[in-house]
């Protein structure tokens, strides 16, 4: 290999000031197999090493869903107050649990004191589901096109950031492929001017980010990052002076250096080591604006998700956005709202993370099933953990909350093959720890991998002569009740 071109065409491609983000022309240089040569696909030598792209590949077996949109409440929803009543609470209310040894996370602001809802539930819906209709009336409206799990557990896991690693992830500990990465390594994506998997961000990281990692897994993998303040995906877009003629002329003479690369190396394959086409670049910088761009969408689609509302059209947008990715060919969609974590003052804060949220969530699943997306789209909601049954007080003049439970809570899903109306599992009666149909992360994951098309077991990849699985071996299973 010619030492010096090699360089040189290295430093062309650091220096360069197309303005392509990183993570944004690493979904594209996936590509250049397809573009680099005059037709089928070379032939490959005997001993090739493995080929990383997002080319759209074939399921391991038939999948019920295409796509996934996950809504990641960061922080631990109560699930008490939103999703599983428990008629002890309003018994005991103000009282010792009798005889329960409670698992705190801070032991030091604990209490035994039983703590009830304020809020009503009722039974919603043909499917009769019971949810809390007061803070959640737009989900109550959708309950018979969800399943409920009421039996999510994180064995061994205390805090939010191990919680939040091990469902996006399947380990409680730092650096590990996430869902989404595995997803598009499996599967691809149909799309080639848009990022095959997207984080939408609002406010703020969640802490211990990125959870959108691709870790072991080539980089193309990772999710591409879409803010909600410009630059919506970092740089994106070319400075002014490069825009057009020399944007063109940069374009041009890198296809020169990749064409003559490739004609020094003859049938090297290695997508690490080469360059896409930048038209496929350009392909993305107006995709991505026209995709991001909301005022085409009509006005009863806008009153839907709420989008002219101060108060959801943050999660409004973030919403439709994501079925608009979808709409447009990415294979996986996570937003992600770390606000749940509610130690004190959790009523009044409850009822504003619901009262900007639920609306939008809820037209997400309305809307979709409008357009005939859902049953080929997952839709996920909920967090890393649920809240304990007993007052957390923080001190003098401050009003009680409720410290983390990852011992049970409740997270639902809909479309993608999942069964509509129905409530999986239980936790006991006082909402404590999941004791029916118990659902951990690794069984939620080998779900999920099941529903798309891919089989937990052998969806792999080698690193260290090791082989790294998102769902380890012997720890998960497919939840079989879960599916249509």
């Amino acid at each position: 290999m010619n030492r010096s071109f090699c360089k040189n065409r290295r430093h062309f491609l650091a220096q360069n000031a197309l303005g392509i983000s990183t993570l944004g022309l690493s979904t594209l240089l996936s590509r250049d197999s397809l573009l680099a040569s005059d037709g089928g696909a070379p032939e490959k030598p005997p001993l090739e090493p493995p080929q990383y792209d997002l080319v759209p590949k074939p399921p391991q077996k038939e999948p019920r869903a295409k796509a996934m949109i996950s809504i990641f409440c960061g922080g631990g929803p109560s699930h008490l107050d939103l999703f599983d009543y428990k008629p002890l609470l309003d018994r005991y209310d103000g009282q010792q649990i009798p005889g329960r040894e409670i698992k705190y996370d801070n032991a030091g602001q604990a209490t035994s004191i039983v703590m009830r809802t304020p809020w009503k539930f009722s039974k919603c819906g043909q499917s009769g589901m019971e949810v809390n209709t007061e803070l959640l009336p737009h989900f109550a409206e959708v309950v018979d096109d969800v399943s409920l799990i009421r039996s999510m557990q994180l064995p061994n896991i205390r805090n939010h950031v191990a919680g939040m690693r091990a469902m996006t992830t399947g380990r409680g500990r730092e650096g590990w492929p996430s869902l989404g990465s595995w997803l598009v390594y499996g599967l691809g994506a149909p799309t080639d001017n848009l990022p095959a998997y997207v984080a939408l961000v609002l406010r703020r990281n969640p802490p211990g980010a990125p959870f959108w990692d691709a870790r072991q897994l080539p980089s193309i993998y990772q999710g591409t990052i879409i803010r909600e303040t410009e630059p919506r995906i970092a740089n994106l877009d070319p400075p002014s002076h490069l825009r057009g003629g020399p944007q063109r002329r940069q374009i041009e003479l890198l296809q020169q250096l990749n064409q003559q690369h490739l004609e020094q190396n003859p049938g090297q394959n290695d997508l690490a080591a080469r360059i896409a086409s930048y038209e496929l670049a350009a392909k993305m910088q107006t995709a991505a604006g026209e995709t991001l761009e909301l005022k085409g969408e009509t006005e009863q689609t806008r009153r839907l998700y709420g989008l002219d509302d101060d108060s959801t059209r943050q999660m409004a947008e973030a919403c439709l956005l994501a079925r608009r990715l979808v709409e447009r060919g990415v294979r996986f969609v996570q937003i992600w709202d770390y606000s749940w974590d509610m130690h004190e003052n959790i009523f009044a804060s409850l009822e504003r993370r619901c009262g900007s949220v639920d609306k939008p969530a809820a037209a997400l699943v309305t809307d979709l099933k409008q357009r005939g997306m859902l049953d080929e789209t997952i839709v996920q909601w909920g967090g890393e953990m649920g809240r304990l049954p007993v007052v957390q007080d923080r001190g003098e003049g401050r009003k009680p909350g409720r410290d983390h439970n990852t011992e049970g809570f409740s997270i639902w899903m809909a479309g993608g093959g999942l069964k509509s109306g129905y409530v999986h599992g239980a936790t006991d009666e006082w909402g404590h720890r999941a004791v029916e149909d118990v659902v951990t992360q690794h069984d939620f994951h080998a779900t999920l991998l099941h529903l798309m098309g891919l089989q937990h077991e052998s969806l792999h990849i080698t690193h260290n002569n090791q082989p790294v699985h998102l769902v380890e071996s012997g720890q998960g299973s497919v939840i079989d009740k879960l599916i249509a």
